[in-house]
């Protein structure tokens, strides 16, 4: 599911909840809801609430370690990219093609992941099926060096070349992972009984809607980043694209 559609769910079911809540107050028996009884319910909250208060912060700390992780991953990307350019260069007047072929698939990966217009769903499906870099490889390892310097050289430029390529499958590999789908619900699942309760026990009015409505807006858009962040490399909520521009603009000189 996407980050919209898991916001979306999550607003429907948490102020469902409040609604299903003040309608069952009106049909629950008067002394059900006497102050035993009011007590008796908000101990039954307190606890969901703070289940749900847990597992809501584990999730947005590991979202948002993902998102650093991956952030990390374009730096080192980057950096890279132009040390094996200054390899390349380093060796000599042979390895321009090289730097043509690295400059080129650094330029569209940077148009598959970061397409200019709009957001596009493909964009890590199209990053996966590009193969440049594995042709840089495939060029490096068929340079015929004629001096020490030139054998150290291209060694050091395959070392990088590996590094690029074990970090883009990386990012490839964890771009699969997401959130159990049995996770979320019974995570709803709470959320929407602690709404439930508080429903049963406020009163009827718009002031009380108003806040109930604003509460389940501000569950849904935290649901909304854990999901974006958890798919850093597509979706409204990216990582930055500018250190393989930075890239970009060394690549060549």
């Amino acid at each position: 599911m996407t980050g919209v559609a898991i916001a979306a769910t999550t607003a429907a079911c948490v102020f469902g909840g409040t609604l299903a809540g003040l309608a069952l107050r009106r049909i629950v028996p008067g002394h059900h809801l006497e102050a035993e009884s009011k007590d008796a319910v908000k101990v039954g909250a307190s606890m969901i609430s703070l289940m749900a208060a847990l597992v809501l912060g584990l999730l947005v700390s590991s979202a948002k370690s993902n998102f650093d992780s991956a952030t990390a991953a374009i730096v080192q990307s980057g950096a890279k990219v132009i040390l094996l350019d200054r390899a390349l260069a380093s060796y000599g007047p042979e390895a321009q093609p090289l730097r043509d072929a690295l400059r080129e698939s650094a330029a569209s990966s940077l148009k598959a992941l970061w397409p200019e217009e709009g957001v596009s769903g493909a964009a890590l499906k199209d990053f996966e099926r590009r193969v440049n870099l594995e042709q840089v490889l495939a060029s490096v390892r068929q340079l015929q060096p004629s001096t020490d310097v030139q054998r150290r050289l291209q060694e050091e430029a395959q070392n990088l070349c590996k590094d690029i390529l074990l970090i883009r499958w990386l990012q490839i590999e964890q771009a699969q992972t997401g959130l159990p789908l049995t996770f979320v619900v019974v995570l709803l699942f709470w959320l929407t009984a602690l709404y439930l309760s508080f429903g049963l026990l406020a009163p009827r009015n718009g002031t009380v809607l108003s806040m109930m409505f604003v509460g389940a807006l501000a569950l849904a858009t935290a649901m909304f980043l854990i999901t974006e962040m958890n798919h850093p490399m597509e979706g409204f909520l990216k990582v930055s694209s500018g250190p393989i521009r930075k890239a970009l603009e060394h690549l060549g000189r």
